[in-house]
């Protein structure tokens, strides 16, 4: 069963193509990175892969279920979606926990009744992400790279079958941004750890742990495959348009850079 297949996807808006003829299948057993430059569409293709837009035209099926014979509410319980917009919403005089907590429920605040060993489970994530000193803190007392966590550890709270990770790195200093991604690699290797999809427009974030990358451009799927074949200077001069170098950075990772 594929974690996502979407079949001849399009968004159209006045007479325009926001997204054309999308076609991506994720399997089991990959982990994805969606790379493209602001405006390619990224948003808008997360949008309909988590039922909050609907397309145009296309088949859509994610977890195995088909979008408009399936309850998309029931599946948005499995499926975790972590942005950087979410954070304006939450209490900074919340524990850390507490927002943790919250995400078995899938909303801003504690409402229900939960059991004590549902608390337990929220700090053991903390624990498994290496946070436990976040512990007992509140929100507003956070870093933004601190606060981040928080998010993957609330979106891991439903224990989802897909994770998605929606430029978690925005707004992170140098040190802050590698702290948060050898986080995010040693989740990815965790026991019954999610399907992982990370969009970023910045080929540095993309770990090893990313087995295929899809390159989304103007709206459209320009390139998908293996993460080593994607990363290629042929490849990405053609998908930017422009002259690039790409150079090794850290461990079996790329920087790339125009040629000016």
């Amino acid at each position: 069963m594929p974690i996502i297949s979407l079949e001849n996807v399009q968004l159209i808006r006045n007479h325009k193509f926001l997204l054309n003829q999308i076609q991506w299948q994720v399997e089991q057993g990959e982990n994805w990175a969606l790379l493209g430059l602001n405006g390619a569409g990224k948003t808008l293709l997360l949008q309909i892969i988590t039922g909050n837009l609907w397309p145009s035209s296309g088949k859509v099926t994610v977890l195995g279920e088909v979008f408009g014979q399936t309850s998309l509410p029931e599946l948005s319980k499995r499926i975790g979606w972590i942005s950087s917009a979410l954070q304006v919403r939450l209490r900074a005089n919340e524990f850390t926990e507490q927002i943790v907590l919250s995400g078995k429920f899938a909303s801003i605040g504690i409402y229900q009744k939960y059991e004590p060993e549902d608390l337990m489970h929220a700090k053991n994530l903390l624990e498994h992400l290496e946070a436990a000193s976040l512990i007992g803190k509140t929100y507003g007392q956070l870093s933004q790279g601190e606060r981040q966590i928080v998010l993957i550890a609330r979106g891991l709270m439903a224990e989802p079958e897909l994770l998605i990770l929606d430029e978690p790195c925005t707004g992170l200093d140098l040190f802050a941004r590698e702290r948060l991604l050898q986080q995010i690699a040693h989740l990815s290797f965790l026991p019954q750890a999610p399907t992982i999809l990370f969009v970023t427009h910045h080929t540095e974030e993309i770990l090893p742990f990313i087995s295929h990358v899809c390159l989304l451009r103007a709206g459209e799927i320009y390139a998908q495959g293996l993460r080593e074949d994607l990363l290629s200077t042929e490849t990405l001069q053609d998908f930017y348009q422009q002259a690039v170098t790409i150079e090794p950075y850290a461990s079996n990772r790329y920087i790339v850079s125009p040629i000016k």
